[in-house]
């Protein structure tokens, strides 16, 4: 399989919220999908200045740290904090920690183990939506 051909680790969930940004980060992300997912988002604060977040981990791989740009990493981060007001976290490694000591003021971040997924969607008063 060559590159145009590798299936995305950052797949877009489709949410009952305008303003809730859901994804599924599936196996090793690339700086790619790292750079695709700060598109994402950047779309995301065009239309909503605050949004919450959700990002499920299923089977997740990793991620490819030391080959994305430190850059983007930090300004991705900085701009999360001035958008994200809510931010579950589901399955996976509970990398809230990162986090959690410079979110501004009334911003919450939160992990759920994988069994708890319902309870992430409660939390952020959503559901996903049915694509079937």
């Amino acid at each position: 399989m060559n590159f145009l051909e590798e299936v995305p680790a950052i797949r877009r969930l489709e949410t009952n919220r305008d303003d809730l940004f859901a994804v599924d980060i599936v196996g090793e992300v690339t700086p790619a999908d790292a750079e695709n997912l700060y598109g994402l988002l950047e779309a995301a604060y065009a239309l909503h200045p605050h949004i919450d977040v959700l990002v499920r981990l299923t089977d997740f791989e990793g991620a490819q740290w030391a080959e994305i740009s430190p850059q983007t990493f930090e300004q991705g981060r900085e701009t999360a904090l001035r958008h994200v007001k809510r931010c579950a976290s589901v399955g996976g490694p509970d990398w809230t920690g990162l986090l959690g000591s410079e979110l501004p003021e009334g911003a919450e971040i939160r992990h759920f183990p994988a069994g708890e997924e319902a309870e992430a969607w409660h939390w952020l008063g959503a559901q996903p939506r049915d694509t079937a």
